[in-house]
């Protein structure tokens, strides 16, 4: 009974004091100074919003403003139009045009009968680039939306004839559990629901933010992702989170003849470098850039990158 007693207290203690230092932690990063101000980072686009209507009775929400070369966003799984918000101002100011749409079933967008998969959320980028008739369209693809580029562009007739140019940015070609502990951790307590559990707490969830991030996550960062992993509904994404690590379309990668850049943070570890190599190497004459010290969360932690790529991919001044 005594050694009972102590073994419980010593645990108890051992909790105790680790969440004292996940607090801490947290603490450190909150007076974490942001590399671009609050407002801009959790603030989504500006610009002309638009709703196009699918065949299955999904509504995609797509915003779009300036003129010039145009390039289309597509985001990653629990993220929004959101994710772009301070790329979208650099590349306004810089002469192109913008388009950014929610993927279906997340921020503003719906799921219509087709419901959750790859061959209909890869048929929504066919008809975002219709509907702003994008020709010559630099595609730039995070995580789920790089997956579901792919998909797009090698599944999808017309979608490859209207871009010059695509950027795989943090993303895969399936079989995400490849080379990445982290996702066969993360990805069963996403779709058990209790990752939403525990991002809907202050300390775990800012914890479950900074995991996404490299060497210099900022608090801005952190709690615009959460603001939208909380406001997602999970449970009818789950068919999509499947197919991320049960489908696989590395052996396609060849009859990608688009100009490509892969674009990965040395420090990812939910898409890990491996999988930006095996996409470097199987898409004909692609370019594989590294970022220093970056995560999965480019489009925060290395803006000036993607601005870069998109540039070298379009012929329009940095």
């Amino acid at each position: 009974m005594k050694k009972t007693v102590i073994a419980g207290s010593l645990i108890a203690t051992a909790a105790g004091a680790a969440t004292l230092a996940a607090r801490r932690k947290v603490d450190r990063l909150r007076n974490t100074p942001d590399p671009y101000p609050a407002d801009l980072i959790r603030t989504e686009p500006r610009g002309v919003t638009s709703f196009v209507q699918r065949p299955d009775g999904t509504v995609i929400r797509a915003v779009t403003a300036g003129d010039g070369p145009t390039v289309v966003f597509a985001h990653g799984i629990y993220c929004s139009v959101l994710e772009w918000s301070v790329v979208w101002d650099m590349l306004l100011d810089r002469g192109y045009r913008v388009i950014a749409f929610d993927q279906r079933g997340h921020g503003q967008s719906t799921i219509g009968s087709d419901g959750i998969s790859t061959q209909a959320m890869a048929g929504d980028y066919l008809a975002v680039l219709e509907n702003y008739d994008v020709t010559q369209g630099i595609l730039l693809a995070h995580s789920m939306g790089g997956f579901l580029a792919i998909a797009a562009i090698v599944d999808v007739p017309g979608v490859a004839e209207r871009l010059n140019g695509l950027i795989l940015m943090s993303t895969f070609a399936g079989d995400v559990l490849r080379g990445a502990p982290q996702n066969k951790v993360q990805i069963p307590l996403i779709k058990s629901g209790i990752t939403a559990k525990i991002a809907a707490n202050d300390t775990a969830g800012m914890l479950f933010a900074v995991s996404l991030c490299g060497d210099n996550p900022s608090p801005a960062m952190c709690e615009a992702f959460l603001e939208v992993f909380r406001a997602t509904d999970h449970p009818p994404l789950i068919p999509i989170m499947r197919a991320l690590g049960d489908e696989d379309r590395g052996d396609r990668l060849g009859e990608i003849s688009i100009p490509t850049i892969v674009l990965c943070g040395e420090k990812d570890t939910l898409t890990p470098p491996s999988q930006s190599t095996r996409l470097a190497e199987g898409i004909p004459g692609a370019q594989l850039r590294w970022v220093p010290g970056a995560g999965h969360m480019l489009n925060w932690e290395s803006p000036d990158e993607i601005v870069s790529a998109i540039h070298d991919l379009s012929g329009v001044p940095s």
